[in-house]
């Protein structure tokens, strides 16, 4: 699992932009920014679509106030899911980090999987602070427990609101 003070991936993905798939190079769109990073188990489940994902677009100008730049989301869903859920959501602030194939999550060691609900393989639920300008995790926020077909959904460390703790602490 990734950790403080690793690098951070390099990661180039697929999104759709005014009805056309374009490559993103996440990388060099953090360049130089402060961001937070957030993945979770699936668009449209219960605590991702009605905590996690809401409570970071609300609480996002407490984020750029303490010094983040940008927050992301990062799901093992694809780009049309990833959308349509920020869309349906009406979420202004975060952006969509879709990673359809499980890549990102596999480099930073939050896959598991999720046969024992139907969902395959996916993200363990966590969230970390990335320096664009060093590309180091300057912090990483998983979720206890993690592990494969795991019954339960933690979800204490990776809070919003205990995320902003850190960064008001730390920036």
């Amino acid at each position: 699992m990734i950790a403080k003070g690793d690098k951070f991936p390099l990661f180039k993905y697929k999104d759709r932009v005014a009805g056309d798939f374009v490559t993103i190079d996440f990388n060099a769109e953090v360049k130089g920014k402060k961001v937070v990073v957030f993945g979770l188990p699936g668009a449209f489940t219960p605590t991702c679509s009605t905590f996690q994902l809401p409570g970071f677009d609300e609480l996002f100008p407490k984020f750029v106030a303490a010094g983040i730049d940008n927050i992301y989301v990062h799901s093992v869903n694809d780009p049309f899911v990833m959308n349509a859920w920020l869309e349906k959501q009406d979420i202004k602030n975060v952006k969509p980090l879709p990673d359809g194939n499980g890549d990102l999550a596999v480099q930073l060691g939050m896959m598991v999987q999720k046969k024992n609900l139907n969902f395959g393989s996916r993200c363990w639920r966590y969230a970390l602070i990335l320096d664009g300008s060093t590309g180091e995790v300057l912090d990483v926020f998983p979720e206890e427990g993690f592990g494969d077909n795991i019954e339960t959904d933690p979800f204490e460390r990776s809070k919003p609101e205990a995320v902003l703790k850190w960064v008001q602490a730390n920036l």
